[in-house]
């Protein structure tokens, strides 16, 4: 029997895939990944022209992103039956060789993949390879630090409750800003709530070719791509004598 392994690509760069990483996709006889429908899918883009030419693809299609909200009750249905059917679908062409899956970033930092790992577990062998966080391309993408000595680091998903992000904002020092999209005029919001948008940082689609780097205040009210961060930097709470 094969077992189902899930490749972090990383943020975007095919050069920023471990070693490893590009050793299992040039491998690959059978490889899996998301997309939405009617799209390639981003960790598919990332190894383009290195996949195997007899390699068989199986592209697993979101039933639903951004058509009907995330806490509508029909959104987490229509996900869970995706996820249970492609567990086993999954499960049934591991019995023969290895399927690799294909995942952005790093798998265990938000990754799709979750959802399917927690529905194989005791039933194939799961191995997960890292991969670099999409936030990490990111604010290397900015050339700053993003936090410094005693500095607090929160993540936070651009889908919390107005409120919540504010809360959240003025409790720590360096930000990173999760979901953005069409969350984004809420993100700005809390922002300016927070006394932080003069600081923030917007990062579209990081380490990619079209990659932009901008001020979250010098653009408009519009919505953002999907794959962009929102970023706040440290700034040291504690800093040595001198400086």
């Amino acid at each position: 029997m094969g077992r189902i392994i899930c490749c972090g690509l990383g943020p975007g760069d095919p050069d920023l895939m471990s070693v490893r990483a590009d050793r299992i996709v040039r491998g690959a006889r059978r490889v899996a990944y998301f997309r939405k429908k009617g799209q390639p899918g981003q960790a598919r883009r990332i190894v383009d022209g290195m996949l195997a030419a007899d390699v068989d693809e199986y592209p697993m299609e979101y039933p639903v992103t951004t058509e009907i909200a995330f806490d509508d009750p029909d959104y987490a249905r229509l996900l869970a039956d995706f996820y249970d059917e492609w567990a086993e679908r999954l499960l049934r062409l591991a019995r023969e060789i290895d399927v690799i899956v294909l995942c952005e970033g790093d798998p265990y930092f938000y990754g799709s993949f979750m959802h399917l790992h927690s529905r194989l577990q005791g039933r194939v062998g799961i191995e997960v390879i890292a991969g670099i966080p999409g936030m990490v391309g990111c604010w290397n993408a900015v050339g700053q630090p993003i936090a410094l000595a005693d500095d607090v680091t929160t993540v936070l998903m651009g889908t919390l409750p107005e409120a919540e992000l504010v809360q959240r904002m003025h409790q720590s020092d360096a930000l990173v800003v999760m979901k953005t999209g069409r969350n984004l005029p809420k993100i700005r919001r809390a922002l300016v709530s927070a006394g932080r948008l003069d600081d923030a940082w917007l990062v579209e689609r990081g380490t990619m070719p079209d990659q932009r780097v901008i001020r979250l205040a010098d653009i408009g009210e519009a919505d953002g791509p999907y794959f962009a961060i929102v970023l706040v930097h440290g700034q040291g709470r504690r800093r040595e004598a001198g400086q």
